[in-house]
């Protein structure tokens, strides 16, 4: 739907569960993980739910509360009021993002989508709207046991119709369904790898679409019987899987990246948000790619982002730009290619926007661009061009977010203090196991 108006859009709801005979919807929040959650009212408690939100129990939700403290509020944002499409058309099943609200009435500050509001408002009391465009990469296997792949294509590569051929074309045709415009799809560098770009669009909008998107993809996969993930990545020696974020700020209806005397066609803005970015890349790391498994696939040697540079051309740099087209000045945009799709989009979009925000209120300068291959340089080389690195393990990104004024700033206390402690745990939950390749690598010889 694209009504934008809360009380146009309540009334929109209200007469559509009644024109489509919607018996169920289901009110959809993250945790601070960017885990989907859910419950779901009947059609009877829509308007109550529409007024005054829905009571639950926020204790067993990551991040959320203690348990002295747990009655929560779910309120419904009407203005995402979407059918389910792979539910009964009779009895049909709707869904509505919740902004989650304390008791009293009160924002909770440890909602991550609240959290991408805030940083949107303080874009916006700068005179800008950020929008966005990630190309989320998936894998289709045969199941969640293993990693035996349906197809042994390549990117862009054209097969004959397949399982996970017509897999894409159902995903492009439900999203498509549920309002979400899709740009284009194809096979990926990697075996069984997957990419389906959605539209661009505004941040929180794409947000709401990214974690549809994900729910979506997986839907169908099981449907036909086989497991789609979102997991950086699942198979060594082949390509993780990235969420390249596009990203550009709006002034009213003109791109603040685009200026036509620049030699990149980049203004003042656009290049002190790259600055930004790369200023602060290492400690919002551990927020967009926020998985043990992420820092597999951020390692030299297969597309992944390594080094902190930036390039109109080349891919192996943190940040594209991608050319432009004269004629085609809102096009104008820098891609971000660190994060992963395992991501919370609500996060990671927030602490992007405030690391360029911040590169354009301080006026940051930003380095000469990289149009040589980085992964060719030497150290020495990297070294003399102040060209740092993303960090190397999940423990790293931890701290060096937790040093980080600019990411508690962002997340606001609550969140960052309980996202720390929920990675923290995480780690040593990690590097107290025993892997395959430690028993292959020493049982045989110590």
């Amino acid at each position: 739907m694209v009504v934008k108006d809360r009380a146009e859009a309540k009334d929109y709801v209200l007469k559509k569960t009644k024109e489509r005979g919607v018996k169920f919807i289901t009110l959809w929040f993250t945790d601070i993980l960017g885990m989907l959650k859910s419950f779901t009212i009947t059609v009877e408690e829509l308007e109550g739910a529409l007024e005054e939100g829905m009571g639950f129990d926020g204790s067993s939700i990551q991040g959320f509360a203690r348990i002295d403290e747990s009655d929560m509020v779910a309120m419904p944002d009407p203005t995402t009021f979407q059918l389910l499409p792979w539910r009964p058309r009779e009895q049909a099943v709707a869904r509505m993002f919740c902004d989650i609200l304390m008791p009293g009435g009160e924002t909770f500050e440890g909602d991550p989508r609240y959290v991408l509001k805030r940083n949107l408002k303080r874009a916006a009391d700068m005179g800008y709207t950020l929008y966005v465009g990630p190309e989320l990469e998936y894998f289709y296997f045969q199941d969640s046991e293993g990693t035996q792949p349906l197809d042994q294509g390549g990117y862009f590569d054209l097969t004959p119709l397949d399982a996970a051929t017509d897999l894409r074309r159902e995903t492009v045709l439900t999203l498509e369904e549920m309002g979400i415009g899709v740009e284009y799809s194809h096979h990926e560098v990697a075996t069984s790898q997957h990419e389906i770009d959605m539209r661009y669009t505004d941040a929180l909008t794409m947000a709401d679409n990214v974690m549809t998107y994900r729910l979506v993809v997986k839907q169908i996969a099981l449907k036909h019987g086989v497991y789609a993930t979102f997991m950086p990545k699942p198979v060594f020696g082949i390509n993780g899987s990235g969420m390249h974020v596009h990203q550009s700020l709006f002034k009213g209806d003109r791109n603040a990246f685009f200026d036509k005397d620049d030699k990149y066609y980049l203004s003042k803005v656009g290049r002190c948000y790259i600055a930004g970015l790369l200023k602060h890349a290492p400690e919002i790391t551990s927020i967009t790619n926020q998985w043990v498994n992420s820092y597999k696939r951020l390692v030299p040697g297969y597309e992944a982002p390594v080094y902190i540079s930036w390039a109109r051309r080349n891919r192996a740099d943190l940040i594209r730009i991608p050319e432009y087209k004269p004629g085609k000045e809102n096009t104008t945009r820098i891609e971000f290619r660190s994060p992963d799709p395992a991501c919370n989009p609500y996060l990671a979009f927030s602490v992007m926007l405030a690391a360029g925000l911040e590169g354009i209120e301080k006026e940051y300068e930003v380095p000469d661009p990289t149009e040589e291959n980085v992964y060719e340089m030497t150290e020495e080389e990297r070294e003399r061009r102040g060209m740092g690195t993303l960090p190397a393990d999940l423990w790293e990104a931890i701290q060096l977010t937790e040093k980080s004024e600019l990411v508690r700033r962002a997340l606001g206390d609550h969140l960052f203090h309980a996202f720390i402690k929920n990675k923290k745990i995480e780690w040593d939950q990690y590097r107290a196991q025993v892997s395959e390749y430690e028993l292959k690598r020493y049982l045989p010889v110590l």
